[in-house]
């Protein structure tokens, strides 16, 4: 019937969790289509709230079905702990379905990302340390795991042998570790194999015979800006967060998406190194950072505290434009409610000249903030459903917001449970 993407428009952490778990509600499909374990997504539901890195966000509706597509980095152990732990709170078996073409996060991958960050210091990259650099580069240089791979073991340890080799040679002379043992980890991913067996499908054509009669719903992890061919590169993620790929990812015709809903948050926040235009610091940082969300601006994944900044225009329209927007979903306006008066960044300045373009890294860190300030509206506004009851002060920062957007704001939230939605 439908196709829908929800995606994020900022560099993560917009609350596309909580708009997937409510759209959920009315989707046959929820898919995951690209990254790991590496970013997660708050979710409070009647089941009570949860951090989800892996699972689809759908997974709390007991009549969707929930897929990891081709391009997630799938890292077993999370996903069955991260499975166990959702069942074991009363929540119904959720139906879970894997792609056997998708690849597999090897315990090595893991290894090699915090060696690496641990041996550039100060010049890291500020990475989850979960794998995913080293898997998506296994990936492109074709020495990667799929999950199919998992169930042949003299092939699985040929391609095991293959992919450490030169491994082996960096972990010994680059960074004083011991040599990787291959039968060791085909002993280990082969067990692993056993454990997902149930789960392994061929997406692709569930998914293509789904098309013509059922909702499918196209889950993305981070933000636009943190796309590796148009975001912060090199501070990006290492698969693409855009709405466009997600038909490459389920192997979908892209005419077949329809609809893209991207979420957008009443300020900014960030995890990571990078240029961050509009990044607040001191005790008007820590206050934001402090009042965001339902627990706090502080890392699902890791728990590290973001980087808090306000609302930046040029960055997130460009990161609008990048995922084809149809929708917009405005998230997190409550935080906002502390404020007497709220800037925006309408532009940046570079070289003493005004642009309202988002620039290339180079430009982009010495780039100035250039605000409006906005008057606040100085109340709760969490128990709100109608957009006409919201504080005037409050109405005049979404309009304002849409006019920069320059997309349509179709829905509000307002708080960090699955109805605390005003429709726009």
């Amino acid at each position: 019937m439908s196709i829908t993407a929800v995606v994020g428009g900022n560099w993560g952490d917009e609350g596309k969790g909580k708009i997937t778990d409510l759209l959920a509600k009315q989707s046959d499909f929820v898919v995951r289509f690209q990254g790991g374990n590496n970013a997660g997504h708050t979710i409070i539901n009647d089941y009570g709230k949860f951090q989800l890195h892996l699972l689809p966000s759908g997974v709390f509706n007991p009549n969707t079905v929930n897929v990891l597509a081709t391009s997630v980095a799938v890292n077993i152990e999370a996903f069955l702990t991260e499975y166990r732990d959702v069942i074991s709170r009363n929540v119904p078996k959720p139906n879970i379905k894997i792609s056997h073409r998708a690849q597999v996060v090897l315990p090595h991958h893991i290894l090699l990302d915090k060696l690496e960050e641990k041996r550039l210091g100060k010049d890291q990259f500020g990475s989850t340390q979960s794998g995913m650099a080293p898997f998506y580069s296994d990936k492109y240089l074709k020495i990667g795991i799929q999950v199919a791979d998992l169930y042949d073991y003299d092939a699985l340890l040929n391609k095991v042998i293959r992919n450490i080799e030169k491994k082996n040679i960096l972990l010994e002379h680059l960074y004083n570790h011991k040599a990787l043992n291959a039968i060791e980890i085909t002993d280990y991913l082969f067990e692993q194999g056993k454990s997902i067996e149930c789960f392994v499908d061929d997406t692709r054509k569930l998914l293509k015979n789904a098309i013509k009669d059922k909702n499918i719903l196209m889950e993305g992890q981070l933000g636009a800006l943190k796309d590796p061919d148009h975001g912060i590169y090199p501070m990006t993620t290492s698969s693409s967060p855009l709405a466009s790929f997600a038909p490459v990812s389920t192997g979908l015709p892209a005419s077949e998406l329809k609809r893209v809903i991207t979420v957008v948050k009443s300020y900014s926040s960030a995890v990571g190194s990078g240029p961050f235009v509009s990044e607040i610091f001191g005790d008007a940082g820590d206050t934001l950072r402090i009042n965001g969300g339902d627990a706090g601006e502080f890392g699902a994944t890791t728990g590290r505290p973001r980087r808090m900044g306000w609302f930046d225009a040029v960055a997130s329209r460009y990161g609008c434009e990048l995922q084809g927007t149809t929708e917009v979903v405005l998230s997190l306006l409550d935080v906002l409610g502390y404020l007497d008066e709220i800037p925006v960044c309408t532009h940046y300045e570079i070289d003493g000249n005004r642009c309202d373009v988002f620039p290339v890294n180079s430009e982009l860190e010495k780039a100035k903030p250039v605000f409006k300030v906005l008057k606040g509206w100085k109340s709760d506004i969490s128990n709100i459903r109608n957009f006409k009851e919201l504080p005037l002060e409050a109405k005049e920062y979404v309009n304002f917001v849409e006019e920069l957007l320059g997309f349509p704001i179709t829905l509000i939230s307002v708080g960090p449970k699955r109805d605390d939605i005003i429709m726009k």
